[in-house]
């Protein structure tokens, strides 16, 4: 599945990309098409919680790099909803192992766009099985036109906003943190 995932993303990739709209906010944060994952992602106030994450898990690095990466990025708000002490707790060094599981759950080795996506979800009968660049599977569909993200836990993201472009990749912003089978 994932070859049929990389394959469709990479010609829909260039479809896609020959569209110039511009890149929403995130955060009350403009997001430059010129700049990558982190140069951005450290701008937007509603991203601190993941930054600091992805800063913990030594990810900073690797999500710099030229990628490309489709990365679901959940707000804030979405650690929040994760039970009272969890952050803290996977913040802490030892825990950085399973931290990073967690955000390597977000990325997918591939730029795939909301068309791409969506595409994707239509062919594959209203469902589409994805493998992450943390080992997961996430399995992406619709409901009520808008597009959500399942994890392997059985926890559901709702896409709330599509196609950040970046200078290696692009960001969906959800509202949930996924999570892999530990």
């Amino acid at each position: 599945m994932k070859s049929v995932f990389f394959g469709a993303t990479a010609a829909l990739a260039l479809t896609a990309g020959m569209a110039f709209a511009e890149n929403p906010m995130v955060g009350g944060a403009a997001m430059m098409e010129t700049k990558n994952i982190i140069e951005n992602a450290v701008n937007s106030a509603d991203h601190t919680t993941l930054v600091a994450a992805v800063q913990a898990a030594g990810l900073v690095e690797t999500l710099s790099g030229a990628g490309p990466f489709t990365v679901f990025a959940p707000t804030n708000d979405a650690f929040a909803k994760l039970p009272a002490g969890t952050v803290e707790t996977l913040l802490k060094p030892e825990n950085k192992d399973q931290l990073t599981k967690i955000l390597t759950c977000h990325v997918v080795a591939a730029k795939a766009m909301a068309a791409d996506v969506l595409g994707m979800i239509e062919a594959g009968g209203g469902m589409h099985k994805v493998g992450t660049a943390g080992g997961c599977e996430l399995t992406l569909t619709t409901a009520d036109g808008k597009v959500m993200v399942g994890d392997e836990m059985g926890n559901t993201a709702t896409v709330t906003i599509a196609d950040v472009v970046q200078s290696n990749g692009v960001i969906h912003v959800i509202d949930t943190v996924l999570l892999p089978k530990m």
